[in-house]
């Protein structure tokens, strides 16, 4: 027995249908395959037809996708599908939730903002603790918002440097062999971190405030010994440093200063995995105050929308293949049992 159908005009008045719709209405096409909802736009309005569950979404949908535009002047393919994602899962939407942090603006002036709630809770937690730490996927903007916020925070004068740190892990923190100064030797390892600060300010600008010591991108193992006052410093692929490398890093914070501890936990490079200082650091660390923990998901990914996609494909791959081994490991004792 199928569920009837109803029907709901939704108001549209003030909002720009080339906007809210798409080019060619190809958003009332994502919006209509991933809620069950037929959708006709007449005039303003839109008319949707569905069960009265899926009609509840579609109306809390539109509203968010309304104020959205109101705030932003935009709507991008990308926000759609985290509002669909948001709303199909029971809550109101997340564009009421997501304010403008108005401190954190980038080269020309423009706004660093979160995109997802996942990301509202990382900034908040950056502003609130003076140790946090971000463990999530690739795609979800840990290394360019601590960036963000360190650059923010260095232009309201309540840091005096920029601190930014990688473990160089492919060269196993040995740089000597490779060719160049030591600029030339860290810099594959520390691209990301230049990247997200060419964002923030103008490339003339960061690299006068580099030849200064104002900002120091640097590999891990150079940190040691240091003791970092009034500073932020940020500790990027954290996954890939070793329990002692974890505590070297967190013991260098100062007077006034703040650290953001980045990493993936899926993406652990070091020779034993379950040796990494990020996984250590999260479990042992809960419950001291001062440090803040956030967990970012495939619903934070900001980056192209199949990102998410991959990243869960790989994780159901992975996780058959723990379910493998502990089948295997369980059947073990069991066929030794029956030779006996």
């Amino acid at each position: 027995m199928t569920d009837k159908k109803s029907q709901r005009i939704i108001s549209i008045e003030g909002a720009d249908p080339r906007v809210l719709f798409g080019r060619h209405g190809v958003y009332l096409t994502l919006i209509e395959a991933r809620l069950g909802v037929g959708l006709t736009a007449r005039g303003e309005e839109v008319i949707a037809v569905g069960t009265p569950e899926h009609l509840d979404v579609a109306a809390r949908l539109f509203g968010d996708l309304f104020a959205h535009i109101e705030k932003t002047g935009e709507l991008s393919e990308r926000y759609l599908h985290y509002a669909m994602t948001v709303v199909a899962e029971g809550g109101e939407g997340p564009s009421a939730q997501l304010e403008t942090n108005g401190e954190t603006a980038g080269a020309n002036r423009q706004r660093i903002a979160p995109k997802t709630l996942g990301q509202k809770s990382y900034l908040d937690a950056i502003e609130n603790f003076d140790i946090t730490i971000c463990i999530g996927p690739a795609g979800t903007g840990k290394t360019y918002l601590a960036v963000a916020m360190a650059v923010a925070e260095w232009k309201a004068k309540l840091v005096s440097r920029i601190i930014l740190a990688r473990p160089a892990v492919e060269a196993g923190e040995s740089l000597g062999f490779l060719p160049g100064d030591i600029r030339a030797k860290v810099d594959p390892y520390l691209r990301p971190v230049y990247d997200a600060l060419y964002d923030m300010m103008a490339m003339e600008k960061m690299h006068r405030l580099m030849e200064d010591g104002t900002i120091e991108i640097v590999p891990l193992a150079f940190m040691r010994g240091r003791t970092l006052n009034n500073a932020f410093v940020i500790l990027d692929e954290a996954q890939n440093t070793t329990a002692g490398q974890m505590k070297m890093f967190l013991t260098r914070l100062g007077e006034r200063s703040k650290a953001v501890v980045t990493g993936d936990v899926t993406q652990v490079d070091l020779v034993n995995p379950s040796s990494s200082g990020l996984i250590l650091a999260s479990r042992i660390l809960q419950g001291i105050k001062g440090i803040g923990f956030v967990q970012l998901t495939e619903k934070d990914v900001v980056r192209h929308r199949l990102v998410a996609s991959i990243i869960n494909a790989f994780e159901r791959h992975e996780q058959a293949g723990r379910d493998r081994a502990e089948s295997a490991e369980n059947q073990g004792p069991a066929r030794r049992n029956r030779r006996r």
